[in-house]
């Protein structure tokens, strides 16, 4: 029998017929572009490990959301020069979005003044520069005295400041975005005082991040991107933190195209019953883009909690609302 040339297969009844090998994209098209976009992710991401492996090449990149995402999925695979480089640009992004995101927190961190209640009447709130003003037509040029009957005081801003702020992030393939975000976000809170903040990552499994907190990018790099999402493994860890109701936040980031949906709702309903405050966030991206489960949307609607969705901007006016 004639060889079979290399590219060419024996037809399906067996009868010797030669053809091509089958064009799946074509056979079946309906996976033609997912079939393209596998590839097309392929190539990137080879020729981005030969990158990062040349310090050169990778000085040259530019870091972006989509770069970060794309080393934060491929961090397991890089090693030696292409790890230590891969760090760098993600320590770099972090950086930068910090920097940005501090200036935000910073807008409005301070209490506003309440001047309905009078200011107390300790020393450090004495304003001496407008007691002495006040008090001018008291002045004896004989006696070279000022005499005050009068004492002015400075209103202070009166802050309230949750015991504890939990953030809880879906790190599932299509909360990139936010998982970046919140986690540098979650770090400056971190540093201001009076805030207790920790922070839960969530795909099937729960992950405690926490101890890594104040260092987004190493909170980063214990993240694994990707996979199903099971918010009840989260909520299982978020509960226990909840020591005082009502001096705590729980900011909840997530898609919600949940596996138990019905049984997540219920322990977040009981969560906002108990006096806590509840703040489901569908998306807090750069580009304000993100689809919500319209199932989880309408009930959270209907408790009272709605979904908050868009810039992160967004997320951090919620935040310092509830903090000042």
């Amino acid at each position: 029998a004639e060889p079979v040339p290399v590219g060419l297969a024996v037809g399906p009844t067996g009868t010797g017929g030669r053809r091509t090998t089958p064009d799946l994209s074509r056979l079946i098209p309906a996976i033609g572009p997912e079939l393209g976009a596998i590839e097309a992710d392929l190539v990137k991401r080879m020729r981005l490990r030969e990158v990062l492996a040349d310090p050169r090449l990778a000085a040259q990149l530019t870091p972006s959301m989509s770069l970060i995402e794309q080393l934060l999925r491929d961090k397991d695979n890089l090693s030696g020069v292409a790890l230590a480089n891969a760090k760098a640009l993600i320590r770099r992004f972090v950086d930068e979005v910090a920097q940005v995101l501090r200036t935000e927190v910073e807008k409005t961190s301070v209490g506003a003044l309440d001047r309905s209640v009078p200011p107390k009447r300790v020393f450090r709130n004495l304003d001496l520069d407008r007691t002495i003003w006040k008090n001018l037509t008291n002045w004896s040029p004989e006696e070279e005295r000022l005499y005050v009957d009068r004492l002015y005081y400075r209103h202070t801003a009166r802050r309230t400041t949750p015991q504890r702020l939990i953030v809880v992030v879906d790190q599932s393939g299509s909360m990139v975005d936010s998982m970046v975000n919140c986690t540098i976000l979650a770090s400056i809170f971190a540093g201001l005082p009076k805030v207790d903040v920790h922070l839960i990552a969530y795909d099937t499994q729960a992950l405690d991040l926490t101890p890594w907190v104040h260092d987004p990018f190493e909170t980063l790099l214990r993240t694994n991107l990707g996979g199903g999402t099971d918010g009840t493994a989260a909520m299982a860890l978020a509960q226990p933190k909840i020591a005082e109701p009502r001096n705590t936040v729980v900011v909840w980031i997530s898609d919600f195209y949940e596996w138990r949906t019905e049984e997540l709702f219920q322990s977040m309903a009981a969560l906002h019953r108990s006096g806590a405050r509840f703040i489901p966030v569908g998306s807090v991206t750069s580009s304000g883009r993100g689809s919500v489960n319209p199932w989880f949307r309408e009930r959270f609607k209907d408790l009272g909690t709605p979904v908050l969705s868009g810039h992160i901007r967004k997320l951090v006016h919620e935040l310092k609302t509830f903090l000042a």
